[in-house]
């Protein structure tokens, strides 16, 4: 009886967890560059109580890990903004940790310096120079425009081309091509860890690429400027998921409260 109402209150954890799971999915449902995330139950260790007879005492969360498929992706017109169709990461930088992290989240903006950030600060990672030799910030200003451009001349305008150029225009109409967004993969991207605010760490233990690569090759994905990936959450596969969790939920109560009404009764037959 007492194994009942241990394994039954382990069910009541293991739906909770699912359940709390299923809520993140749901309320990050509109969030850029979210991938849903998925609770694995594991069987827990069995009692032996004889030759060929065990007694199972439960259920665990084996694993909560994130489902990299791709997000529908949504114009938005802003130039900064970006968007991978297919396999691979932006990298950005902490500057002043160097810590860097990866992210499907391409909602950049240029501050008063003309990197390329994102919300919080953190620096878009790339070729950082005009004949896209360096890796680095990558900065949009007029730094490596020809010798035919203006003195004093300023940038004007920009665009993020397929395989991550950027081309900017200065104010004097001269065009050419400032940098180059470059993308990371990895083996096993369900070792990333969340950081928040859309952004991996423990990258070294995912299986990264041995350096980063420019978009539309060797498998990644390509660049849709002016556009943002949006969560890959299926709401009607969260509300399915969320019903079964619930009976599972209900149901390891009943077994509870079947339990406590056979001691009751087991008690009883001793007055």
């Amino acid at each position: 009886m007492f194994r009942s109402l241990s394994t039954a209150v382990s069910g009541l954890n293991q739906f909770q967890q699912r359940i709390d799971i299923i809520g993140n999915n749901i309320a990050n449902v509109n969030t850029v560059g979210y991938k849903d995330a998925r609770a694995v139950s594991s069987d827990s260790f069995s009692q032996t109580l004889g030759d060929a007879l065990q007694v199972g005492t439960g259920v665990t969360t084996g694993s909560v890990s994130s489902i990299f498929t791709q997000g529908t992706i949504m114009q938005t017109g802003a130039p900064a903004d970006m968007a991978i169709a297919g396999q691979g990461f932006f990298t950005v930088k902490d500057p002043s940790t160097g810590t860097t992290y990866a992210t499907r989240d391409g909602s950049f903006q240029v501050d008063n310096s003309g990197y390329l950030i994102t919300s919080t600060g953190l620096r878009l990672q790339g070729f950082s120079d005009a004949g896209l030799t360096t890796r680095g910030d990558l900065k949009l200003d007029a730094a490596g425009a020809p010798a035919s451009a203006a003195a004093g001349a300023s940038l004007a305008s920009f665009q993020i081309d397929r395989q991550g150029r950027a081309q900017v225009v200065l104010d004097d109409g001269t065009a050419f091509t400032r940098g180059q967004v470059l993308l990371q993969n990895f083996a096993s991207p369900t070792a990333l860890s969340k950081e928040g605010n859309n952004l991996y760490s423990n990258l070294a233990a995912a299986g990264p690429l041995a350096q980063t690569l420019a978009p539309a090759s060797n498998g990644l994905g390509g660049i849709e400027a002016g556009s943002l990936e949006m969560s890959n959450v299926d709401l009607a596969s969260e509300f399915s998921n969320l019903i079964l969790a619930q009976r599972g939920f209900q149901a390891n109560s009943r077994i509870i409260t079947t339990s406590d009404e056979v001691m009751q009764e087991i008690i009883n037959l001793k007055r």
